[in-house]
C-alpha cells in the first residue's frame, strides 16, 4: 500500500517577486548583564575540541575502484598527396611535386613564407641567441651533505597473468625465482626501463617457467608496459642508441632475436640454432654503423659472433676467442661480457671466464690479428667490462672479489684496485657525469659507490639495497639514477645524492694526473721486474757476468731501492711542472 500526501499551492503565489523596503532600526531583544551569575561561572581547563571537515561517508563509497591509465602511441604513414598516388611510387611522387610546384596558389605561398622567413633570418644573424658567454665549462662544488641515495620505485617481476591483473606489484609467482639478469634504459628517456629475466641456475629451469622478460614504464610500475616473448629466456637485452623501438635480445639456448616494438610482443626475427651460439648469451651489444643495424654477441661457447639485423638468420662474421691464435675452439676461452665504446668503434674487449680481458680489433684482416693484447688479473670470471667515458684508455673489470682499474698501456697488472671484499662482487660501471666515480655490487645485496679522489682503499658510500643477491647493475645517462636488479628478479631504483652526480671543479684535470701518475709507476715496476727476470735467466745459464758484480739484494732492499726510484721520478716530474708555470 502506497501512502501520497499531496502538497498544494495557489498558482499566484509561484513566482511571486520580493519587495524589499527601507525602514528604521527597532531593538528587538534587550538582555541586561546579570552579576549574579559570575559566582556561578567555572574555568573549563583543559579545553578539547574536534573539527571534523569532511563529510561522513560510508565503506563503499570511499573504496571506489582503482583507475588504471595507460599511453598508447599512433604510427601514422601519409603524406599531402592524393589518396591515388602510391607512396612506393616514387615516380608518380615526382609528377606530383612537379604539378603543384607550377600551381599559382603554391608560388603565391611561397613568396609569403619567403617574406616572413627573410625577418627571421635578419633577427637570427643580429642576435645570437646560442652565444655561449661563459668559456670555461659550467661546474658546481660539492656540497657540504654527505654521500647518500635514495630509494625511489621497486618493480617486482610477474610471471603469470593473474599477478599482471593485480592493483599492486608482486614477485615472480613461479616457484624458482627468475634473476633479472641484464637492464637497459631507453636511449631518449628515463621513464622506460627493459629488464632481462632468466634462470641461471644449471638445469633448473622447469616447464612451468614464464620465458616473459618486459620493458617497464616507470611512471606505471603496476605492470609492464610491454611483455616480450621469446622461444627461450633472455639473459641479455639491449635497446638500439639509434632507433629506441629497436630491442636485441640473447637468448639462454644461443639464439639471438631482435623486438620493434610497434610490432607487439613477439620478436621480428630470430637466428637459426644452427648458426646461433651454443651456450647462453651473456653479451649483445650494438655497434656503431650508418644503418644501426649492426650488432655482436657473446657467450662462454668460446666465439663472438657479429649480425646485421635485417638478415639475423646467419651470422655477418665469426671470431674464435683463442688467445693462442690459432683459432682453435677446444682452445677458446668463453665469453661473460662484452665492452664496445662508440668512440673507439674499431676496437671492443671480452671478459671470459678464466679472469682474463681479451681486447679485440674489429679491422684487423685474419682471425688471429683480431686478438690484439690480454689482462689478467682476476682469479674468476670477469662479470663487468667498462671503459672510462672521459678517458678511454681507462677500463674497469669486476671479478672475484675485487674491482679493478686497468691502462691499455700496462698488460701484466692493474694501476689501481679496491680491497677484497668478503662478499663476491656481480657487476659495475663508470659514472657517465664524473671520471672518478664508479660503482660495483656484491652478493650481498650492497651497493658500493667509489669515488677514488675522495677514498681509495674503502667505498664513498655503501648501501644495503636487498637482502638478496644483486645481479646487474646499470646508470641512466644523466648519472643520477641507478637501477639494480637482484636474484629474485626484484629491481630497485635509486637516486644518488647530487654531489655524486655533480661535476667537481678540475675534477678532469685531478683523475688524468691520478690515471698518469699510476700508469707511470706501474710501468717503472714493469720495467724493473722484467729486468730483474732478464737477469735471472741469464744468471741460470751462466752469463750473468754483470748481474754478479752487484750483490744480491735482500727483498727489503729491492722495495727500498724501487720505491726511491719511484719518488725520484715523482720529485722530477713536478719540478718540471713548476718550472714551466709563469
Amino acid at each position: 500500500m502506497e501512502i501520497v500526501y499531496v502538497y498544494t499551492r495557489k498558482r499566484s503565489e509561484f513566482g511571486r517577486p520580493c519587495s524589499f523596503s527601507d525602514r528604521p532600526a527597532k531593538v528587538t531583544v534587550d538582555i541586561p548583564p546579570d552579576p549574579g551569575l559570575a559566582s556561578g561561572f567555572v574555568r573549563r581547563n583543559p579545553v578539547s575540541s574536534s573539527v571534523q571537515h569532511a563529510s561522513d561517508m560510508s565503506e563503499h563509497e570511499v573504496n571506489t575502484e582503482r583507475v588504471e591509465v595507460e599511453s598508447r602511441g599512433i604510427n601514422h604513414v601519409g603524406s599531402g598527396c592524393r589518396r591515388e598516388i602510391s607512396m612506393q611510387e616514387l615516380e608518380q611522387i615526382t609528377r606530383h611535386k612537379k604539378k603543384v610546384e607550377k600551381s599559382e596558389d603554391y608560388i603565391n605561398a611561397a613568396v609569403n613564407v619567403n617574406t616572413l622567413m627573410e625577418n627571421y633570418i635578419k633577427t637570427n644573424n643580429a642576435i645570437d641567441i646560442y652565444e655561449d658567454y661563459f668559456g670555461e665549462e659550467e661546474v658546481t662544488e660539492m656540497d657540504d651533505e654527505p654521500p647518500s641515495a635514495k630509494t625511489i620505485n621497486i618493480i617486482r617481476a610477474v610471471g603469470q597473468l593473474p599477478s599482471l591483473l593485480s592493483c599492486y606489484p608482486k614477485r615472480d609467482p613461479n616457484v624458482i625465482k627468475r634473476t633479472a639478469t641484464h637492464l637497459s634504459w631507453h636511449p631518449n628517456t628515463w621513464k622506460k626501463l627493459a629488464v632481462a629475466y632468466s634462470s641461471l641456475e644449471f638445469q633448473q629451469s622447469t616447464r612451468d617457467m614464464s620465458f616473459d622478460s618486459y620493458v617497464w614504464d616507470l611512471e606505471n610500475p603496476n605492470k609492464p608496459e610491454l611483455v616480450l616473448k621469446p622461444s627461450s629466456p633472455l639473459v641479455c637485452l639491449e635497446y638500439n642508441p639509434k632507433d629506441s623501438h629497436m630491442l636485441l635480445g640473447g637468448c639462454y639456448n644461443g639464439q639471438m632475436a631482435y623486438w620493434d616494438t610497434r610490432k607487439g610482443v613477439l620478436p621480428v626475427q630470430v637466428s637459426t640454432v644452427e648458426v646461433s651460439h651454443r651456450d647462453p648469451v651473456y653479451g649483445a651489444v650494438w655497434l656503431q654503423s650508418k644503418t644501426g643495424t649492426e650488432c655482436f654477441s657473446a657467450s662462454t661457447d668460446g666465439q663472438v659472433l657479429f649480425w646485421d639485423i635485417r638478415k639475423i638468420s646467419e651470422p655477418t662474421e665469426t671470431l674464435v676467442l683463442d688467445i693462442t691464435r690459432k683459432g682453435l675452439l677446444e682452445n677458446a676461452l668463453g665469453a661473460v661480457t662484452l665492452e664496445f665504446e662508440p668512440t673507439v668503434p674499431t676496437k671492443f674487449m671480452v671478459g671470459t671466464e678464466q679472469g682474463i680481458v681479451i681486447a679485440c680489433n674489429r679491422k684487423a684482416k685474419t682471425p688471429p690479428e683480431k686478438i690484439t693484447s690480454t689482462y689478467s688479473g682476476h682469479h674468476g670470471p670477469v662479470y663487468a667490462l667498462a671503459r672510462n667515458p672521459f678517458y678511454p684508455k681507462v677500463f674497469l673489470t669486476v671479478g672475484d672479489w675485487t674491482a679493478r682499474i686497468w691502462s691499455e698501456e700496462i698488460k701484466e697488472s692493474s694501476i689501481m684496485s679496491t680491497k677484497y671484499h668478503l662478499s663476491y662482487l656481480t657487476d659495475g660501471c663508470w659514472s657517465p657525469v664524473r671520471p672518478s666515480v664508479f660503482f660495483t655490487t656484491r652478493s650481498d645485496g650492497t651497493l658500493d659507490v667509489w669515488d677514488f679522489l675522495f677514498k681509495q682503499k674503502d667505498p664513498t658510500l655503501s648501501l644495503k639495497v636487498c637482502d638478496e643477491p644483486l645481479s646487474s647493475l646499470r646508470l641512466q645517462d644523466s648519472g643520477c639514477v641507478i637501477a639494480c636488479g637482484s636474484k629474485l628478479g626484484t629491481v630497485t631504483l635509486l637516486e644518488i645524492s647530487s654531489g655524486l652526480c655533480t661535476l667537481q671543479k678540475n675534477e678532469k684535470n685531478l683523475a688524468n694526473a691520478m690515471f698518469e701518475r699510476e700508469t707511470k709507476r706501474e710501468k717503472i715496476l714493469e720495467a724493473r721486474y722484467r729486468e730483474m727476470r732478464l737477469k735471472e735467466r741469464a744468471r741460470s745459464e751462466g752469463q750473468g757476468t754483470e748481474a754478479e758484480e752487484r750483490p744480491e739484494e735482500s727483498p727489503q732492499e729491492l722495495l727500498d731501492r724501487v720505491r726511491r726510484e719511484f719518488f725520484e721520478v715523482i720529485e722530477a716530474e713536478r719540478a718540471r711542472v713548476e718550472a714551466q708555470r709563469p
